[in-house]
């Protein structure tokens, strides 16, 4: 059992089915126009904010912004989703990724403080808009170039053509993979640091589990350069049992924000696989996935922080946006509030300061469509006219934040609303739209069962059953003969 401490100032996520292309067409998936609307919207964010010259995605919009890494590996997967969804062309999503990959592949790498991007194959975790270097002093991160790289190997799948540019992609792909060097961010030990800095080294905390990491370390497993050692997935699953336990009543693997319970499932379907934990336990991340989001409902439900706007439609807590690092009076007591924050419930504390983030729902929509469809229906009937605009959900909103005279970091207080962000997040618009095709028809993951690496990673932290019990796969054949033209260069449109 968790012991659940709030944060209070300082007191206290069938028939019918036909082939279609490359992909599954289930009429009742496909047919919903509000999560068809919002997924449409979301990869817009990625179409239109990226630099074209260089196909960075800024970490946040419209405030101005340096380039998230990650975010990167959501804008690869975006492509992919937008071009079988037809909303640009297959060759508009070709020459957006190549033009990405190659500005990734050429970024200098190098251990000086300033003009490198990069060093020993991981990036920055924040690079500047425009030349792609290191953004002030951010870490070299290893999470997140492990999320880049997952985008990476996505599109090095997709890409399957024997056309110049797509043989050019699947090359950049595997140079940009191959590079990292993951014993170098060991440290020596055993787990994999999170991050290093030219000024200071290595962080002196390395990934264990359970987080978003799981995806890291079956990356760095798999590489065919410079892979870790099993045992390295053995310490990473070492701490699960601090963080086993009942919650909102679900017995699950717990992590706080909703984000650490979606990320690695964007591009592995963890259905019917397990790890040598997963066999003890009698279930697969998936399900323990799916039992978070239902904690996170039930958290909301009950509400036991009495803040405003929770209940069984409206819920989500994860790393997002805030109104301000603040204490205030709320409900007759003194509570925190927080700007950016990793906000969640079932670990041993939880984060709660009223701001509820739709990324959190949504990103678990593969998980329980059956809970999720309707919170997405509830924010847009409570809040859309505030928190629904040109790329689909804003990042936060905090019904209980109502402080007028306190300065704000990011968003605005409306009248009868409450604190809104006025800012999306790369980060956080990027399992919104994966995550929606992975349910309606699981994509992302039949296209990442294709790539070895993958399977290599899995198999080597032990993973067995499902899929995985399979022969792999080849990539299939298109009807059509792929090939490039001038016409085909221009990645500005998108299909209406």
């Amino acid at each position: 059992m968790f012991t659940v401490v709030a944060w209070v100032a300082e007191s206290s996520p069938p028939s019918g089915i036909v082939v279609q292309g490359t992909r599954v067409y289930d009429p009742e998936r496909d047919g919903d126009p509000v999560v068809n609307n919002l997924q449409r919207r979301t990869f817009r964010f990625f179409w239109h904010t990226a630099n074209r010259t260089n196909g960075l995605v800024p970490d946040r919009f419209p405030s101005p912004s340096f380039a998230s890494i990650a975010g990167m590996g959501y804008a690869l997967t975006a492509y992919v989703v937008g071009a079988e969804r037809g909303y640009v062309s297959r060759s508009q999503a070709r020459v957006r990724t190549l033009r990405t990959l190659r500005f990734l592949a050429r970024l200098p790498q190098g251990p000086e403080e300033q003009g490198v991007a990069g060093y020993r194959g991981f990036y920055y975790h924040f690079l500047h808009m425009h030349n792609g270097l290191r953004f002030g002093t951010t870490e070299l991160s290893t999470v997140d170039t492990a999320l880049l790289l997952a985008g990476v190997l996505l599109v090095q799948t997709y890409f399957d053509s024997d056309s110049r540019s797509e043989r050019e992609i699947r090359r950049l792909a595997d140079e940009i993979y191959k590079r990292v060097d993951w014993v170098w961010a060991q440290n020596g030990g055993k787990t994999v640091s999170l991050g290093w800095r030219p000024e200071s080294g290595f962080i002196p905390f390395d990934w264990r589990g359970y987080n978003e990491a799981m995806l890291l370390y079956i990356l760095a497993l798999a590489s065919p350069t410079h892979p870790v050692e099993p045992s390295a997935w053995d310490e990473w699953t070492k701490t699960y049992s601090e963080s086993w336990g009942t919650f909102s009543g679900q017995e699950f693997l717990a992590f706080g924000p909703m984000f650490g319970h979606q990320y690695s499932h964007v591009w592995i379907d963890f259905r019917g696989i397990q790890d040598a934990y997963m066999r003890d336990k009698g279930i697969d991340y998936f399900e323990n996935s799916r039992r978070a989001a239902y904690a996170q409902r039930e958290y909301a439900s009950t509400n036991p922080m009495r803040w405003r706007g929770y209940d069984s439609e409206i819920w989500g807590l994860t790393a997002c946006d805030g109104p301000a690092n603040t204490v205030q009076e709320f409900d007759n007591e003194e509570r925190g509030f927080f700007t950016y924050m990793a906000r969640g419930t079932a670990a041993p504390r939880v984060v709660d300061d009223g701001t509820i983030a739709p990324t959190a729902a949504v990103g678990s929509i593969a998980f329980a469509p059956e809970i999720v469809i309707p919170t997405i229906r509830a924010f847009r009937a409570r809040y859309g006219q505030h928190l629904y605009q040109r790329y689909g959900f804003l990042d936060a909103i905090n019904p209980s934040f109502t402080f007028q005279d306190v300065p704000l970091r990011h968003g605005q207080i409306i009248d009868g609303v409450g604190w809104v962000a006025t800012d999306y997040l790369a980060i956080d618009q990027g399992p919104i739209v994966a995550m929606i095709e992975n349910y309606r028809s699981g994509l992302i993951w039949s296209i990442m069962k294709r790539n070895p690496h993958i399977r290599r990673g899995l198999e080597r932290a032990g993973f067995t059953g499902g899929w995985l019990e399979q022969p792999p796969r080849a990539n299939e054949e298109r009807d059509e003969l792929d090939v490039d033209t001038e016409a085909e260069r221009s990645d500005t449109g998108e299909r209406s």
